[in-house]
């Protein structure tokens, strides 16, 4: 019989047929040049595979070691999310899906580090280029006689012209461009454009929520977790109200004139010099890969490169375009690179959005040092072959939903440790990650409300730009990517929840206790806890 972890590459076989934009993120071989396929009997075909897969799945040996039990897991909760969803609503059906697949189909081949030499991956981009008319033809094919919210049909509408920009101005600026791709680029950017175009026609439908059976389902079965949405915003709501009293107490302890908001605002005006941002973006990185030390192992062997977005990357506003990404897994290579967006008209704007301390704690420390940098060079080595992958950030998400509890909870909980390290973050600093902390809380309670139905989209929008602190910028797609895809918002405050909450249970030095956490990799931090109380029971026998 073949064990978990074998069962786990035949899924991943199986991801990478139905999902060859995720595959070429992962650095899953073979499925560079492909396109999803889009055809009439695809949502068929998945699910056919998907319940071959399980029935195999269920005669499998009892796995005996902590890598093979995570496995297991994430492999169940897989399959049973994939056949769900293609159940209830197939990606198929949302318009925003076929045109976030074929901008990232693109950008996958054009980021550094993609995988295969120059000539492979300018094959790999022509192929695709040439098939990118035909496979938006039949994603719209699926929207036929459908509803859809509004929102997602605008975020639809919005990367198409986007990925139409990038292939009319931006493709021909990268070093990959040859003039093999010019006819391709053309066709595949006015096929886009018109695709843009066919979106606004759809006829629009108010209701996001999908529902609390589904929202419970998602939380038990994908996250881990062993209660629902009821006692999540219970909980979330409780903290939301604590840490604002916090939040109001701490800023009159600190300056009794001005509000915990306007002390915070007053941080965007400690700001670099205009060239000085990148330098910035590095001190810091390296001083939080110092003062980590002591509390855990931080990844120096793998670098982290932090540039200037470079000139192809235009138009890229509109698209989930991550200035930090994670890298391939499967082929990941010596080093990543992180990117800083250049000036724009307003100089001062754009020292306020880089000011030192937004830079300290979420680039250095949040998505660098021992924020996702660490955790993602940690997790290539886990001993579950999923928890490797699961976190890769694709196009429109990471890979695994199961995977957002350790790869988020990790990296806000990682901002706050270094609270630990005397003297790293000065006490606005601190009043900022509270506030962060009390952002992340609101972020829960609105994923739950919106998909319980009780709120709607515009409610939740005004919660976050009246009570939750949410930059106004951000509020549009930050909400609208919630509503296509529950139960991701909730994962950040309630998996740092539970890192806390373990690391007070299990009461072991803090370098041991994070150092084995991050060994895991990817996968939910229920399952994550089970193994190291099973870890440290043997240990105590």
């Amino acid at each position: 019989m073949t064990d978990a972890s074998s069962l786990a590459e035949d899924y991943l076989r199986l991801h990478a047929q139905f999902r060859p934009v995720d595959a070429t993120f992962m650095g899953l071989p073979g499925h560079d040049h492909q396109l999803p396929p889009a055809g009439p009997d695809s949502v068929d075909a998945e699910l056919d595979a998907l319940r071959a897969l399980r029935a195999r799945v269920e005669t499998a040996p009892e796995p005996t070691s902590s890598g093979t039990r995570l496995d297991a897991r994430l492999l169940n909760a897989q399959l049973a999310l994939g056949e769900a969803e293609l159940q209830r609503a197939p990606r198929l059906h949302n318009p925003a899906w076929a045109t976030g697949e074929a901008a990232f189909s693109v950008i996958s081949l054009l980021l550094p580090g993609a995988p295969g030499n120059p000539t492979e991956r300018g094959d790999a981009l022509r192929v695709r280029l040439e098939a990118l008319p035909g496979f938006l033809g039949q994603a719209r094919a699926h929207l036929q006689g459908r509803a859809a919210p509004q929102d997602w049909t605008e975020r639809g509408r919005r990367e198409a012209c986007a990925a139409a920009t990038l292939l009319e101005d931006g493709l021909p600026r990268h070093p990959l461009w040859h003039t093999d791709l010019q006819a391709p680029a053309f066709r595949a950017a006015r096929a886009l454009r018109a695709h843009a175009d066919e979106l606004a026609e759809l006829a629009p439908v108010d209701d996001v929520a999908c529902g609390e059976a589904h929202l419970d389902f998602l939380m038990r079965v994908g996250h881990g977790l062993s209660f629902g949405p009821r006692e999540a915003l219970e909980q979330a709501t409780l903290a939301f109200e604590r840490l604002t009293q916090e939040l109001e107490h701490d800023a009159a302890r600190l300056d009794p004139s001005r509000s915990w908001q306007e002390q915070l605002a007053a941080l965007e005006h400690d700001t670099a010099e205009e060239g000085g941002v990148l330098d910035t973006y590095r001190v810091w990185h390296e001083r939080a890969l110092e003062a980590a030390s002591g509390l855990v192992t931080p990844e120096r062997t793998y670098t982290l490169d932090y540039r200037t977005t470079p000139d192809w990357a235009v138009g890229t506003a509109d698209l989930y375009f991550l200035f930090y990404r994670s890298p391939a897994p499967r082929r990941p290579g010596s080093g990543s690179v992180y990117w800083v967006f250049p000036p724009g008209e307003d100089m001062g704007a754009y020292l306020r959005a880089h000011n030192t301390s937004a830079i300290k704690l979420i680039h250095a420390v949040h998505h660098g040092s021992i924020g996702h940098h660490t955790h993602n060079a940690r997790a290539r080595e886990a001993a579950s072959v999923l928890a490797r992958v699961a976190g890769t950030d694709c196009a429109s998400g990471i890979a695994m939903l199961g995977a957002g509890t350790s790869v988020e909870g990790w990296a806000c909980y990682a901002e706050d440790l270094l609270l630990e390290a005397e003297g790293f973050y000065t006490p606005a600093e601190a009043l900022l990650l509270k506030s962060y902390e009390r952002r992340n809380a609101a972020s829960c309670m609105a994923d739950i409300k919106l998909h319980l139905g009780e709120w709607s989209l515009e409610e939740m929008r005004v919660f976050y730009r009246d009570r939750a602190n949410f930059a106004p910028a951000r509020i549009w797609s930050e909400t609208t990517r919630n509503s296509m895809f529950p139960a991701t918002r909730l994962m950040y405050w309630l998996g740092t929840e539970a890192i806390k909450n373990l690391r007070t249970e299990l009461n072991l030095p803090a370098r041991v206790f994070h150092d084995a956490l991050l060994a895991h990799g990817h996968a939910p931090m229920s399952w994550i806890a089970e193994e190291m109380r099973h870890t440290r029971a043997q240990e105590t026998v």
